[in-house]
């Protein structure tokens, strides 16, 4: 079972073609060309049927990536399922803080409270689609900013020349 087959979300993501060429293109392959570009979006209200922390979530972090012109109208749902992993971590912490750590299990001897897995699974969540939208150090570095203002010193232009 040879070949160039691929398994998605394995290997090293490719890079954008805006990010190459604002490197000068080091790797000297072909540019993608017909990249798509989504529509872009300046303003959003979050979705009415998220939770009151989940909108509030949505209301810091979209105004940064808007800034940034770094988020598109398909990146949504991304944005999404963010604030709700986060709404859904603050309540299984909340339930381990209420709760313990140990709780009664169903024959009554001491269990692992079982909102320790969802809080792992949602804080994975959380990890998954910040690093989508860049909102840790590490993938915020590998985001192009696309509202970054022109450099106006007209000297320094002319030695990039």
């Amino acid at each position: 079972m040879g070949g160039t087959a691929t398994v998605a979300g394995r290997g090293r993501k490719p890079k954008p073609t805006a990010k190459k060429m604002l490197a000068g293109n080091p790797g000297k392959r072909a540019l993608n060309k017909a990249e798509p570009e989504f529509s872009k979006i300046t303003n959003v209200d979050p979705p009415e049927w998220l939770s009151d922390r989940a909108a509030q979530m949505w209301r810091m972090v979209v105004p940064e990536l808007l800034r940034e012109n770094v988020v598109a109208i398909t990146d949504l749902h991304n944005v999404e399922a963010f604030c709700v992993a986060y709404d859904n971590w603050r309540m299984a912490q909340e339930s381990v803080r209420e709760h313990g750590i140990v709780v009664a299990g169903a024959m009554g001897g001491p269990m692992k409270n079982p909102a320790l897995t969802a809080a792992n699974e949602t804080m994975r969540q959380m990890v998954t689609f910040g690093s989508m939208l860049g909102l840790d150090p590490a993938s915020r570095t590998r985001l192009i900013g696309g509202n970054k203002e022109k450099e106006t010193n007209e000297f320094a232009q002319l030695l990039r020349s």
